[in-house]
């Protein structure tokens, strides 16, 4: 089979482009031809890195080097933005695009809003009445997307995939943290990420567990980020705890980004807006406990389906739980252990891969042979 995948993609440092490079790299092994068009900045095997994120005629790019591969469907991964202005709505012409061609096409929505504004919303339900069928990775959002769209026919969930891999030995002392129990904020920077309420609540965890740690492993990836990430640097350096906690400016080649997720004794995640989280898998890869807020129902109802941490609604249920976490050393196995199994049971890459064909495979058959329409 020829699969043609459009999304950012590595070395260019995004969650999507690891995301996707996973799933290319487990396709192959299924014996697929993969091409990937995507951002300037991509590279790597049948890679053509063909338009920028604010070109006026992406589409035409981005459909024109595709079609050089003649590919059986496309497959988007598509995150608001990532297509342009107004919160990359040229994503829709590039899908009609693919439509008028009579090429199927797979949409990933990475990110299914509970509450969606004005733009989000025009864009979603374009590209779910466009394409042939469109991926989500949580049965709520399908619920979402059928209630706000219909089509429930074509909405397939699939979680996000993760990693079988066993975390780096003595990380703790490659980094200068032996001895320490970490407590981990990692990923780039948004204000949406909340990491300030960590920094705040902080010094409480310190009062408690007089050994914690707080490793700040981050950094601003798009230009209006930087601003957030010069006054959050001042917010950490005028903690109390400031001598506790301790920043790591990223980016991170994938070598030091996990060994840094393999020091970790847990990950807190306090996001206020979004939906599932790629480092939260990788987590789950490294089978590290998390301390979830109850703020996004998809991070919070992944917690509770993998066991692998808590969920805490106010500050000082947050506090309760990192430190319940740091001290309780059954429980905090416990979650790993639960982490490592729900991953090889349900969410490797195999598994995943697997999945995606069952729905490349589905939309092919359901192909009309004599005009290329589908029934």
């Amino acid at each position: 089979m020829k699969i043609g995948i459009i999304s950012t993609y590595l070395p260019v440092h995004c969650g999507i482009a690891t995301y996707t490079s996973y799933l290319i790299e487990e396709l192959r092994r299924l014996k697929n031809r993969v091409c990937i068009v995507c951002h300037k900045g991509g590279k790597g095997l049948d890679c053509y890195p063909a338009f920028n994120y604010d070109d006026p005629d992406l589409p035409h790019k981005a459909f024109k080097t595709m079609m050089k591969f003649s590919p059986d469907f496309v497959h988007i991964q598509h995150e608001y933005a990532l297509f342009g202005e107004q919160r990359g709505m040229n994503v829709i012409p590039l899908a009609y695009k693919f439509k008028l061609s009579q090429t199927p096409t797979v949409i990933t929505l990475h990110t299914v809003l509970e509450k969606c504004d004005y733009e989000e919303q025009i864009i979603e339900k374009a590209l779910v009445e466009i394409t042939n069928a469109t991926i989500v990775h949580e049965q709520y959002q399908r619920e979402l997307i059928v209630g706000r769209v219909g089509h429930q026919d074509k909405i397939w969930v699939i979680p996000h995939g993760v990693r079988e891999i066993k975390p780096v030995s003595k990380a703790k002392e490659e980094l200068g943290l032996e001895g320490k129990k970490i407590l981990l904020l990692v990923g780039y920077l948004r204000r949406s990420k909340n990491f300030e309420r960590v920094v705040r609540i902080f010094p409480k965890v310190t009062e408690l567990v007089d050994d914690a740690l707080l490793l700040v492993a981050s950094g601003a990836r798009r230009p209006e980020d930087i601003a957030y990430r010069d006054e959050f640097l001042e917010f950490v350096a005028n903690s109390v705890a400031k001598d506790k906690i301790k920043v790591l400016l990223g980016p991170f080649s994938e070598e030091k980004f996990d060994l840094i997720l393999s020091s970790a004794d847990v990950a807190v995640f306090t996001y206020l807006r979004g939906a599932q989280s790629g480092i939260m898998a990788h987590c789950l890869a490294f089978a590290k406990p998390m301390a979830v807020s109850s703020d996004v129902q998809a991070m919070a109802d992944l917690v509770h389906k993998t066991k692998s941490g808590l969920v805490a609604r106010t500050d000082s249920e947050l506090v309760e739980t990192i430190v319940t976490i740091l001290t309780k050393k059954n429980l905090a196995k416990e979650f790993s252990d639960n982490a490592r199994s729900y991953v090889k049971r349900h969410v490797s890459w195999q598994i995943i891969a697997s999945r995606h064909m069952d729905v490349y495979n589905k939309i092919l058959k359901n192909r009309h042979p004599s005009r290329g329409g589908y029934n």
